[in-house]
């Protein structure tokens, strides 16, 4: 959601609504396909099961190999946006100037410690945490919705290439795809429920997005935005446009609770996936905590601008545990199930072949505006 404005900082309001609209319906898509996989697999399987059963050893290696990427990226996005934001509220509160580097280690020992505890600590914080975000996020909303401005939602792009550019970041928004299995489960496959708890709930965080283009687009001209990348940057701009008291304390507490919620929900869920693969020894939280945060912390240290760049990089990810693998899996399956009739399913996504080519032509453009991002052919963002 942070992300969001620096990567559409150059393409305008209606460019980004459209990217915004075209991605959501092909993540919608492509988990409805898993929908329609989980009817050949055990109500408990992961996406890793999946992959297995289908594809073998090597499309469960592959899987395995995407989320451990996809997880990565985002924490050392978290790590990277949260250490300056940490080390900014030590100035603000406390006085503390400490170096960028101390302040990127001390905020990821700080979350680290938290998951390294247990899943219930973890639980109890982030349901404080995202109520607060949660009414920060209104209050910011109210606040600067009078200030939008018709001329900067109208902005056209400053450049083609940087269209070509914002999909990636804005294509990692729309990642739940591993939420898919525990879905499943609890819903008992239930399709219709599924298909009506995918639709509506990917459309929430969609609407919510429209509505943060909509006060962040519009009440910064788009040469103010390209001109000041960057997260702190973002903040600061959008704190003094509006001249309310304490809005822009508002502006970083809800930047301050995204970032962290976020980062606690990946690096918990990177934590317990390496977890499952680490003995059950007496030290092994500890070992398994060194695993999940000392990574991203490097990358964090040697790009501390890296925010935008690493979220760039879970798109890659992104693309293969969200289209490619529900692609190339859903394909093997319908060839099996037409060539053995008495194979009954109940539930079959729309589109077909066409369908299934359009999906992973989106796919092969991601991945490609990624690695042209990073070879220099298209302008980098943030």
């Amino acid at each position: 959601m942070l992300a969001l404005p620096l990567a559409s900082a150059g393409i305008g309001f209606s460019t980004s609504l459209t990217i915004m609209t075209v991605l959501w319906a092909l993540m919608a898509y492509t988990a409805l396909i898993m929908v329609e996989l989980h009817q050949h697999a055990d109500s408990d399987a992961t996406l890793h099961t999946l992959a297995k059963q289908i594809l073998g050893k090597k499309g469960k290696y592959l899987a395995s190999f995407a989320m451990l990427f996809l997880f990565y990226s985002l924490c050392a996005a978290y790590i990277a946006g949260g250490g300056s934001q940490f080390n900014q509220r030590l100035d603000q509160w406390f006085g503390l100037q400490l170096s960028a580097a101390s302040g990127t280690v001390i905020f990821t020992l700080f979350v680290a410690a938290i998951v390294v505890v247990g899943t219930a600590t973890v639980d109890k914080v982030n349901r404080v945490l995202f109520t607060l975000k949660l009414i920060a996020m209104a209050t910011v909303l109210l606040f600067l919705a009078p200030n939008v401005t018709q001329s900067y939602l109208l902005s056209m792009p400053i450049q083609q290439g940087l269209i070509v550019a914002a999909i990636p970041v804005i294509f990692t928004s729309f990642g739940f795809h591993g939420s898919i299995p525990a879905i499943v489960r609890y819903l008992d496959g239930d399709t219709p429920a599924l298909r009506k708890a995918i639709i509506i709930g990917s459309a929430i965080p969609l609407v919510i997005y429209i509505f943060w283009q909509l006060v962040t687009l519009g009440v910064v001209s788009q040469s103010e935005l390209v001109d000041n990348q960057g997260l702190a940057a973002l903040i600061s701009t959008l704190s003094t446009t509006v001249q309310q008291n304490n809005i822009s304390a508002i502006i970083g507490l809800f930047a301050d609770l995204a970032l962290l919620t976020s980062f606690l929900g990946v690096s918990l869920g990177l934590f317990e996936f390496l977890g499952d693969s680490i003995s059950k020894e007496k030290n092994s939280r500890l070992i398994t905590g060194l695993i999940t945060f000392t990574p991203p912390m490097c990358f964090a240290l040697f790009y501390p601008q890296g925010f935008i760049m690493a979220l760039g990089y879970a798109a890659i990810a992104l693309a293969i545990l969200a289209i490619f693998l529900p692609v190339v899996m859903i394909h093997k399956v319908r060839r099996t199930v037409h060539n053995d009739p008495q194979r009954n399913v109940s539930y079959r996504v729309g589109g077909g072949n066409a369908g299934l080519v359009f999906c992973v032509g989106a796919g092969v453009m991601i991945v490609s505006a990624q690695i042209l991002i990073t070879l220099g052919v298209l302008p980098a963002l943030g």
